[in-house]
């Protein structure tokens, strides 16, 4: 049947009956209309529902649930109402348990999509759970914008740039939304000129706020628009004294109303110049712009993970590849011979190294530059890594770290990934030199369909 033909007969607007078969790799409902696949924000599998297209293309129906006529036994029965109005909550309609299956269903989507070598045969374990479901954020991004004379702050409702006006949010510690209320309030009661979108007028823009749960302390920082802060000295100490658990207030000037949230400039306005955290017993210093998982509770038990599919023994040199700020190799150098970690961003190597110091970790060297090109030195250097952790961002591994890795292939390879699609792809050219072992999803974002997964590679 030519799909094409049936596409061209449908328009916008158009409803019909569909039947949710799986989970697709963006965590949407898929089903199919005369075999023409249908993507569905919030559908579930099992769900029939009444589809409503929302736009046509060539090959595929982009739909919303009009109407559900049998609700699928994986649905929430207790949806949070912000579900519908913010991001942040994609999975907040599904039981948690069928989260967990669904998010592994995604990881598997995304391997039969790009085809590593033998990724039918992979293991893929059951998705580790979340130590916490709720309130498990430590840190959010709050934009703060003046719409038609009034002071909103909190979250983009999903898919928009139209700014819904918080007082809770599921996912966020109560400590970080109390005090971002507070805060509001005070930015309200001085009289700050606060961003409006309309007038390109205002000095604030965000709200950043991350949250120490083992010492129970708040980094605020502020993002402005101009190095000119109107008012910042009252609301420093206005902070100081309703809100006692900020114990660092800094300051971020990004210009640009659009594009990237942190500018190149960040100035300590007061108090500490970092936040401290515990993973695993190791004590780290976070400054704003440094890197930490959002679900604190949740990272040590990834940590032990990535642990136990590395196996480090005292014979390994390893090479930690997108350290940002030292955390996987430093909680791993008492078990290892020396501890290599590399990162491309100046200040995270900075506190890098201050954290070593700071754990008593005298065996780790830290470079600044790009993976692949202070791999290639060690090497010249005669230094003989025999084991490798990468923990990339969003877009996967460098091309050239992964040509790296293969050309000088190590005994132990652990990829940390945060993003399903990207794995796969960068598994197709690593499974050249490595053998997939085991894939590991975890949790560390329910309520969403973000999955985590390390996967444990042996050398050929």
């Amino acid at each position: 049947m030519n799909t094409n033909n049936i596409t061209q007969e449908l328009n916008v607007g158009d409803q019909f009956p569909l039947t949710i078969k799986r989970i697709g790799i963006n965590g949407e409902g898929i089903g199919f209309f005369k075999h023409v696949i249908v993507f569905v924000p919030k559908a579930v599998p099992e769900d029939v529902i009444v589809c409503e297209i929302t736009d046509v293309h060539e090959r595929f129906l982009n739909g919303k649930i009009h109407k559900i006529r049998k609700p699928s036994p994986f649905r929430n029965p207790d949806v949070p109402a912000l579900a519908d109005e913010v991001g942040g909550l994609d999975f907040a309609h599904i039981n948690y348990k069928d989260q967990l299956n669904f998010k592994s269903n995604i990881l598997r989507e995304s391997l039969d999509k790009y085809k590593p070598f033998a990724h039918d045969k992979y293991m893929i374990k059951p998705t580790a759970a979340s130590v916490q479901q709720e309130k498990y954020r430590n840190k959010a991004q709050f934009p703060i914008q003046e719409i038609d004379g009034e002071i909103r702050c909190g979250l983009y409702k999903t898919g928009t740039q139209d700014l819904v006006d918080l007082t809770e949010m599921p996912t966020q510690m109560d400590l970080t939304m109390s005090a971002m209320r507070k805060i509001v309030q005070m930015v309200k009661d001085l009289k700050i000129p606060v961003f409006n979108p309309e007038a390109k007028s205002g000095i604030l823009s965000m709200i950043v706020i991350r949250e120490s749960v083992e010492f129970n302390q708040l980094q605020v920082t502020f993002i402005t628009r101009s190095p000119k802060f109107i008012k910042e000295r009252q609301l420093i100490e206005r902070i100081q004294k309703e809100i006692p658990e900020v114990s660092s207030i800094s300051q971020n000037i990004n210009k640009e109303d659009k594009g990237a949230v942190w500018g190149d400039e960040t100035k300590l306005l007061w108090g500490d110049e970092y936040l401290q955290e515990d993973i695993n017993g190791y004590t780290f210093n976070f400054s704003p712009r440094a890197f930490l998982q959002l679900n604190s509770l949740q990272t040590d038990r990834l940590y032990d993970l990535v642990n136990k599919a590395l196996e480090p023994n005292s014979r390994d040199v390893l090479l930690d590849a997108y350290c940002g700020v030292g955390t996987i190799g430093i909680t791993m150098a008492n078990k290892v011979k020396h501890v290599y970690g590399i990162e491309i961003i100046p200040e995270a190597i900075e506190d890098a190294k201050e954290n070593a110091k700071l754990n008593d970790v005298e065996n780790a060297d830290y470079y600044v530059g790009s993976a692949d090109k202070v791999y290639q030195e060690l090497l010249k250097e005669d230094i003989r890594v025999n084991a490798v952790v990468v923990d990339p961002p969003r877009t996967g591994l460098d091309t050239d770290l992964m040509k790296a890795l293969n050309r000088n292939p190590v005994n132990k390879l652990v990829y940390v990934s945060c993003n399903p699609s990207t794995l796969a792809k960068d598994l197709v050219h690593l499974t050249d030199q490595y053998r997939v072992v085991y894939l590991q999803p975890v949790d560390m974002f329910p309520q969403t369909p973000h999955v985590e997964t390390i996967v444990k590679m042996v050398r050929r």
